[in-house]
C-alpha cells in the first residue's frame, strides 16, 4: 500500500474527504518525526512504538575492492510492533 492508497482507505473509513485525510496523515507523520528528532519515543498502545536507536561507528569493507572503510556513527529510526498488531497478524 502506498500513501495514495492509504489516504483513500482512511478517507473511506473515516468519512473524511481525501484532502482532509491527506492532511491528517501528514500531520501524524510530521508529529512522529518531530518527536523522534526531539529525543522522545512515540508509543501507540496496541499498535507499536517508534524510537531512535544509536548505531556506533564501525569498520566495514568495500565489497568491490576489499578495502577497509570507516562507517560513521548514526541514528536510525526503529519500530517495535505492539501486542495488538502482532495478534492481528497471527
Amino acid at each position: 500500500m502506498n500513501k495514495a492508497e492509504l489516504v483513500t482507505a482512511v478517507a473511506t473509513a473515516s468519512g473524511l474527504t481525501k484532502a482532509d485525510a491527506d492532511k491528517a496523515i501528514d500531520a501524524v507523520l510530521d508529529t512522529i518525526t518531530a518527536a523522534l528528532k526531539g529525543g522522545d519515543d512515540v508509543r501507540l498502545v496496541g499498535f507499536g512504538s517508534f524510537s531512535v536507536s544509536d548505531r556506533p561507528a564501525r569498520e566495514g569493507r568495500n565489497p568491490r575492492t576489499g578495502e577497509t572503510i570507516k562507517i560513521a556513527a548514526a541514528k536510525a529510526p526503529k519500530f517495535t510492533a505492539g501486542k495488538g498488531l502482532k495478534d492481528a497478524l497471527a
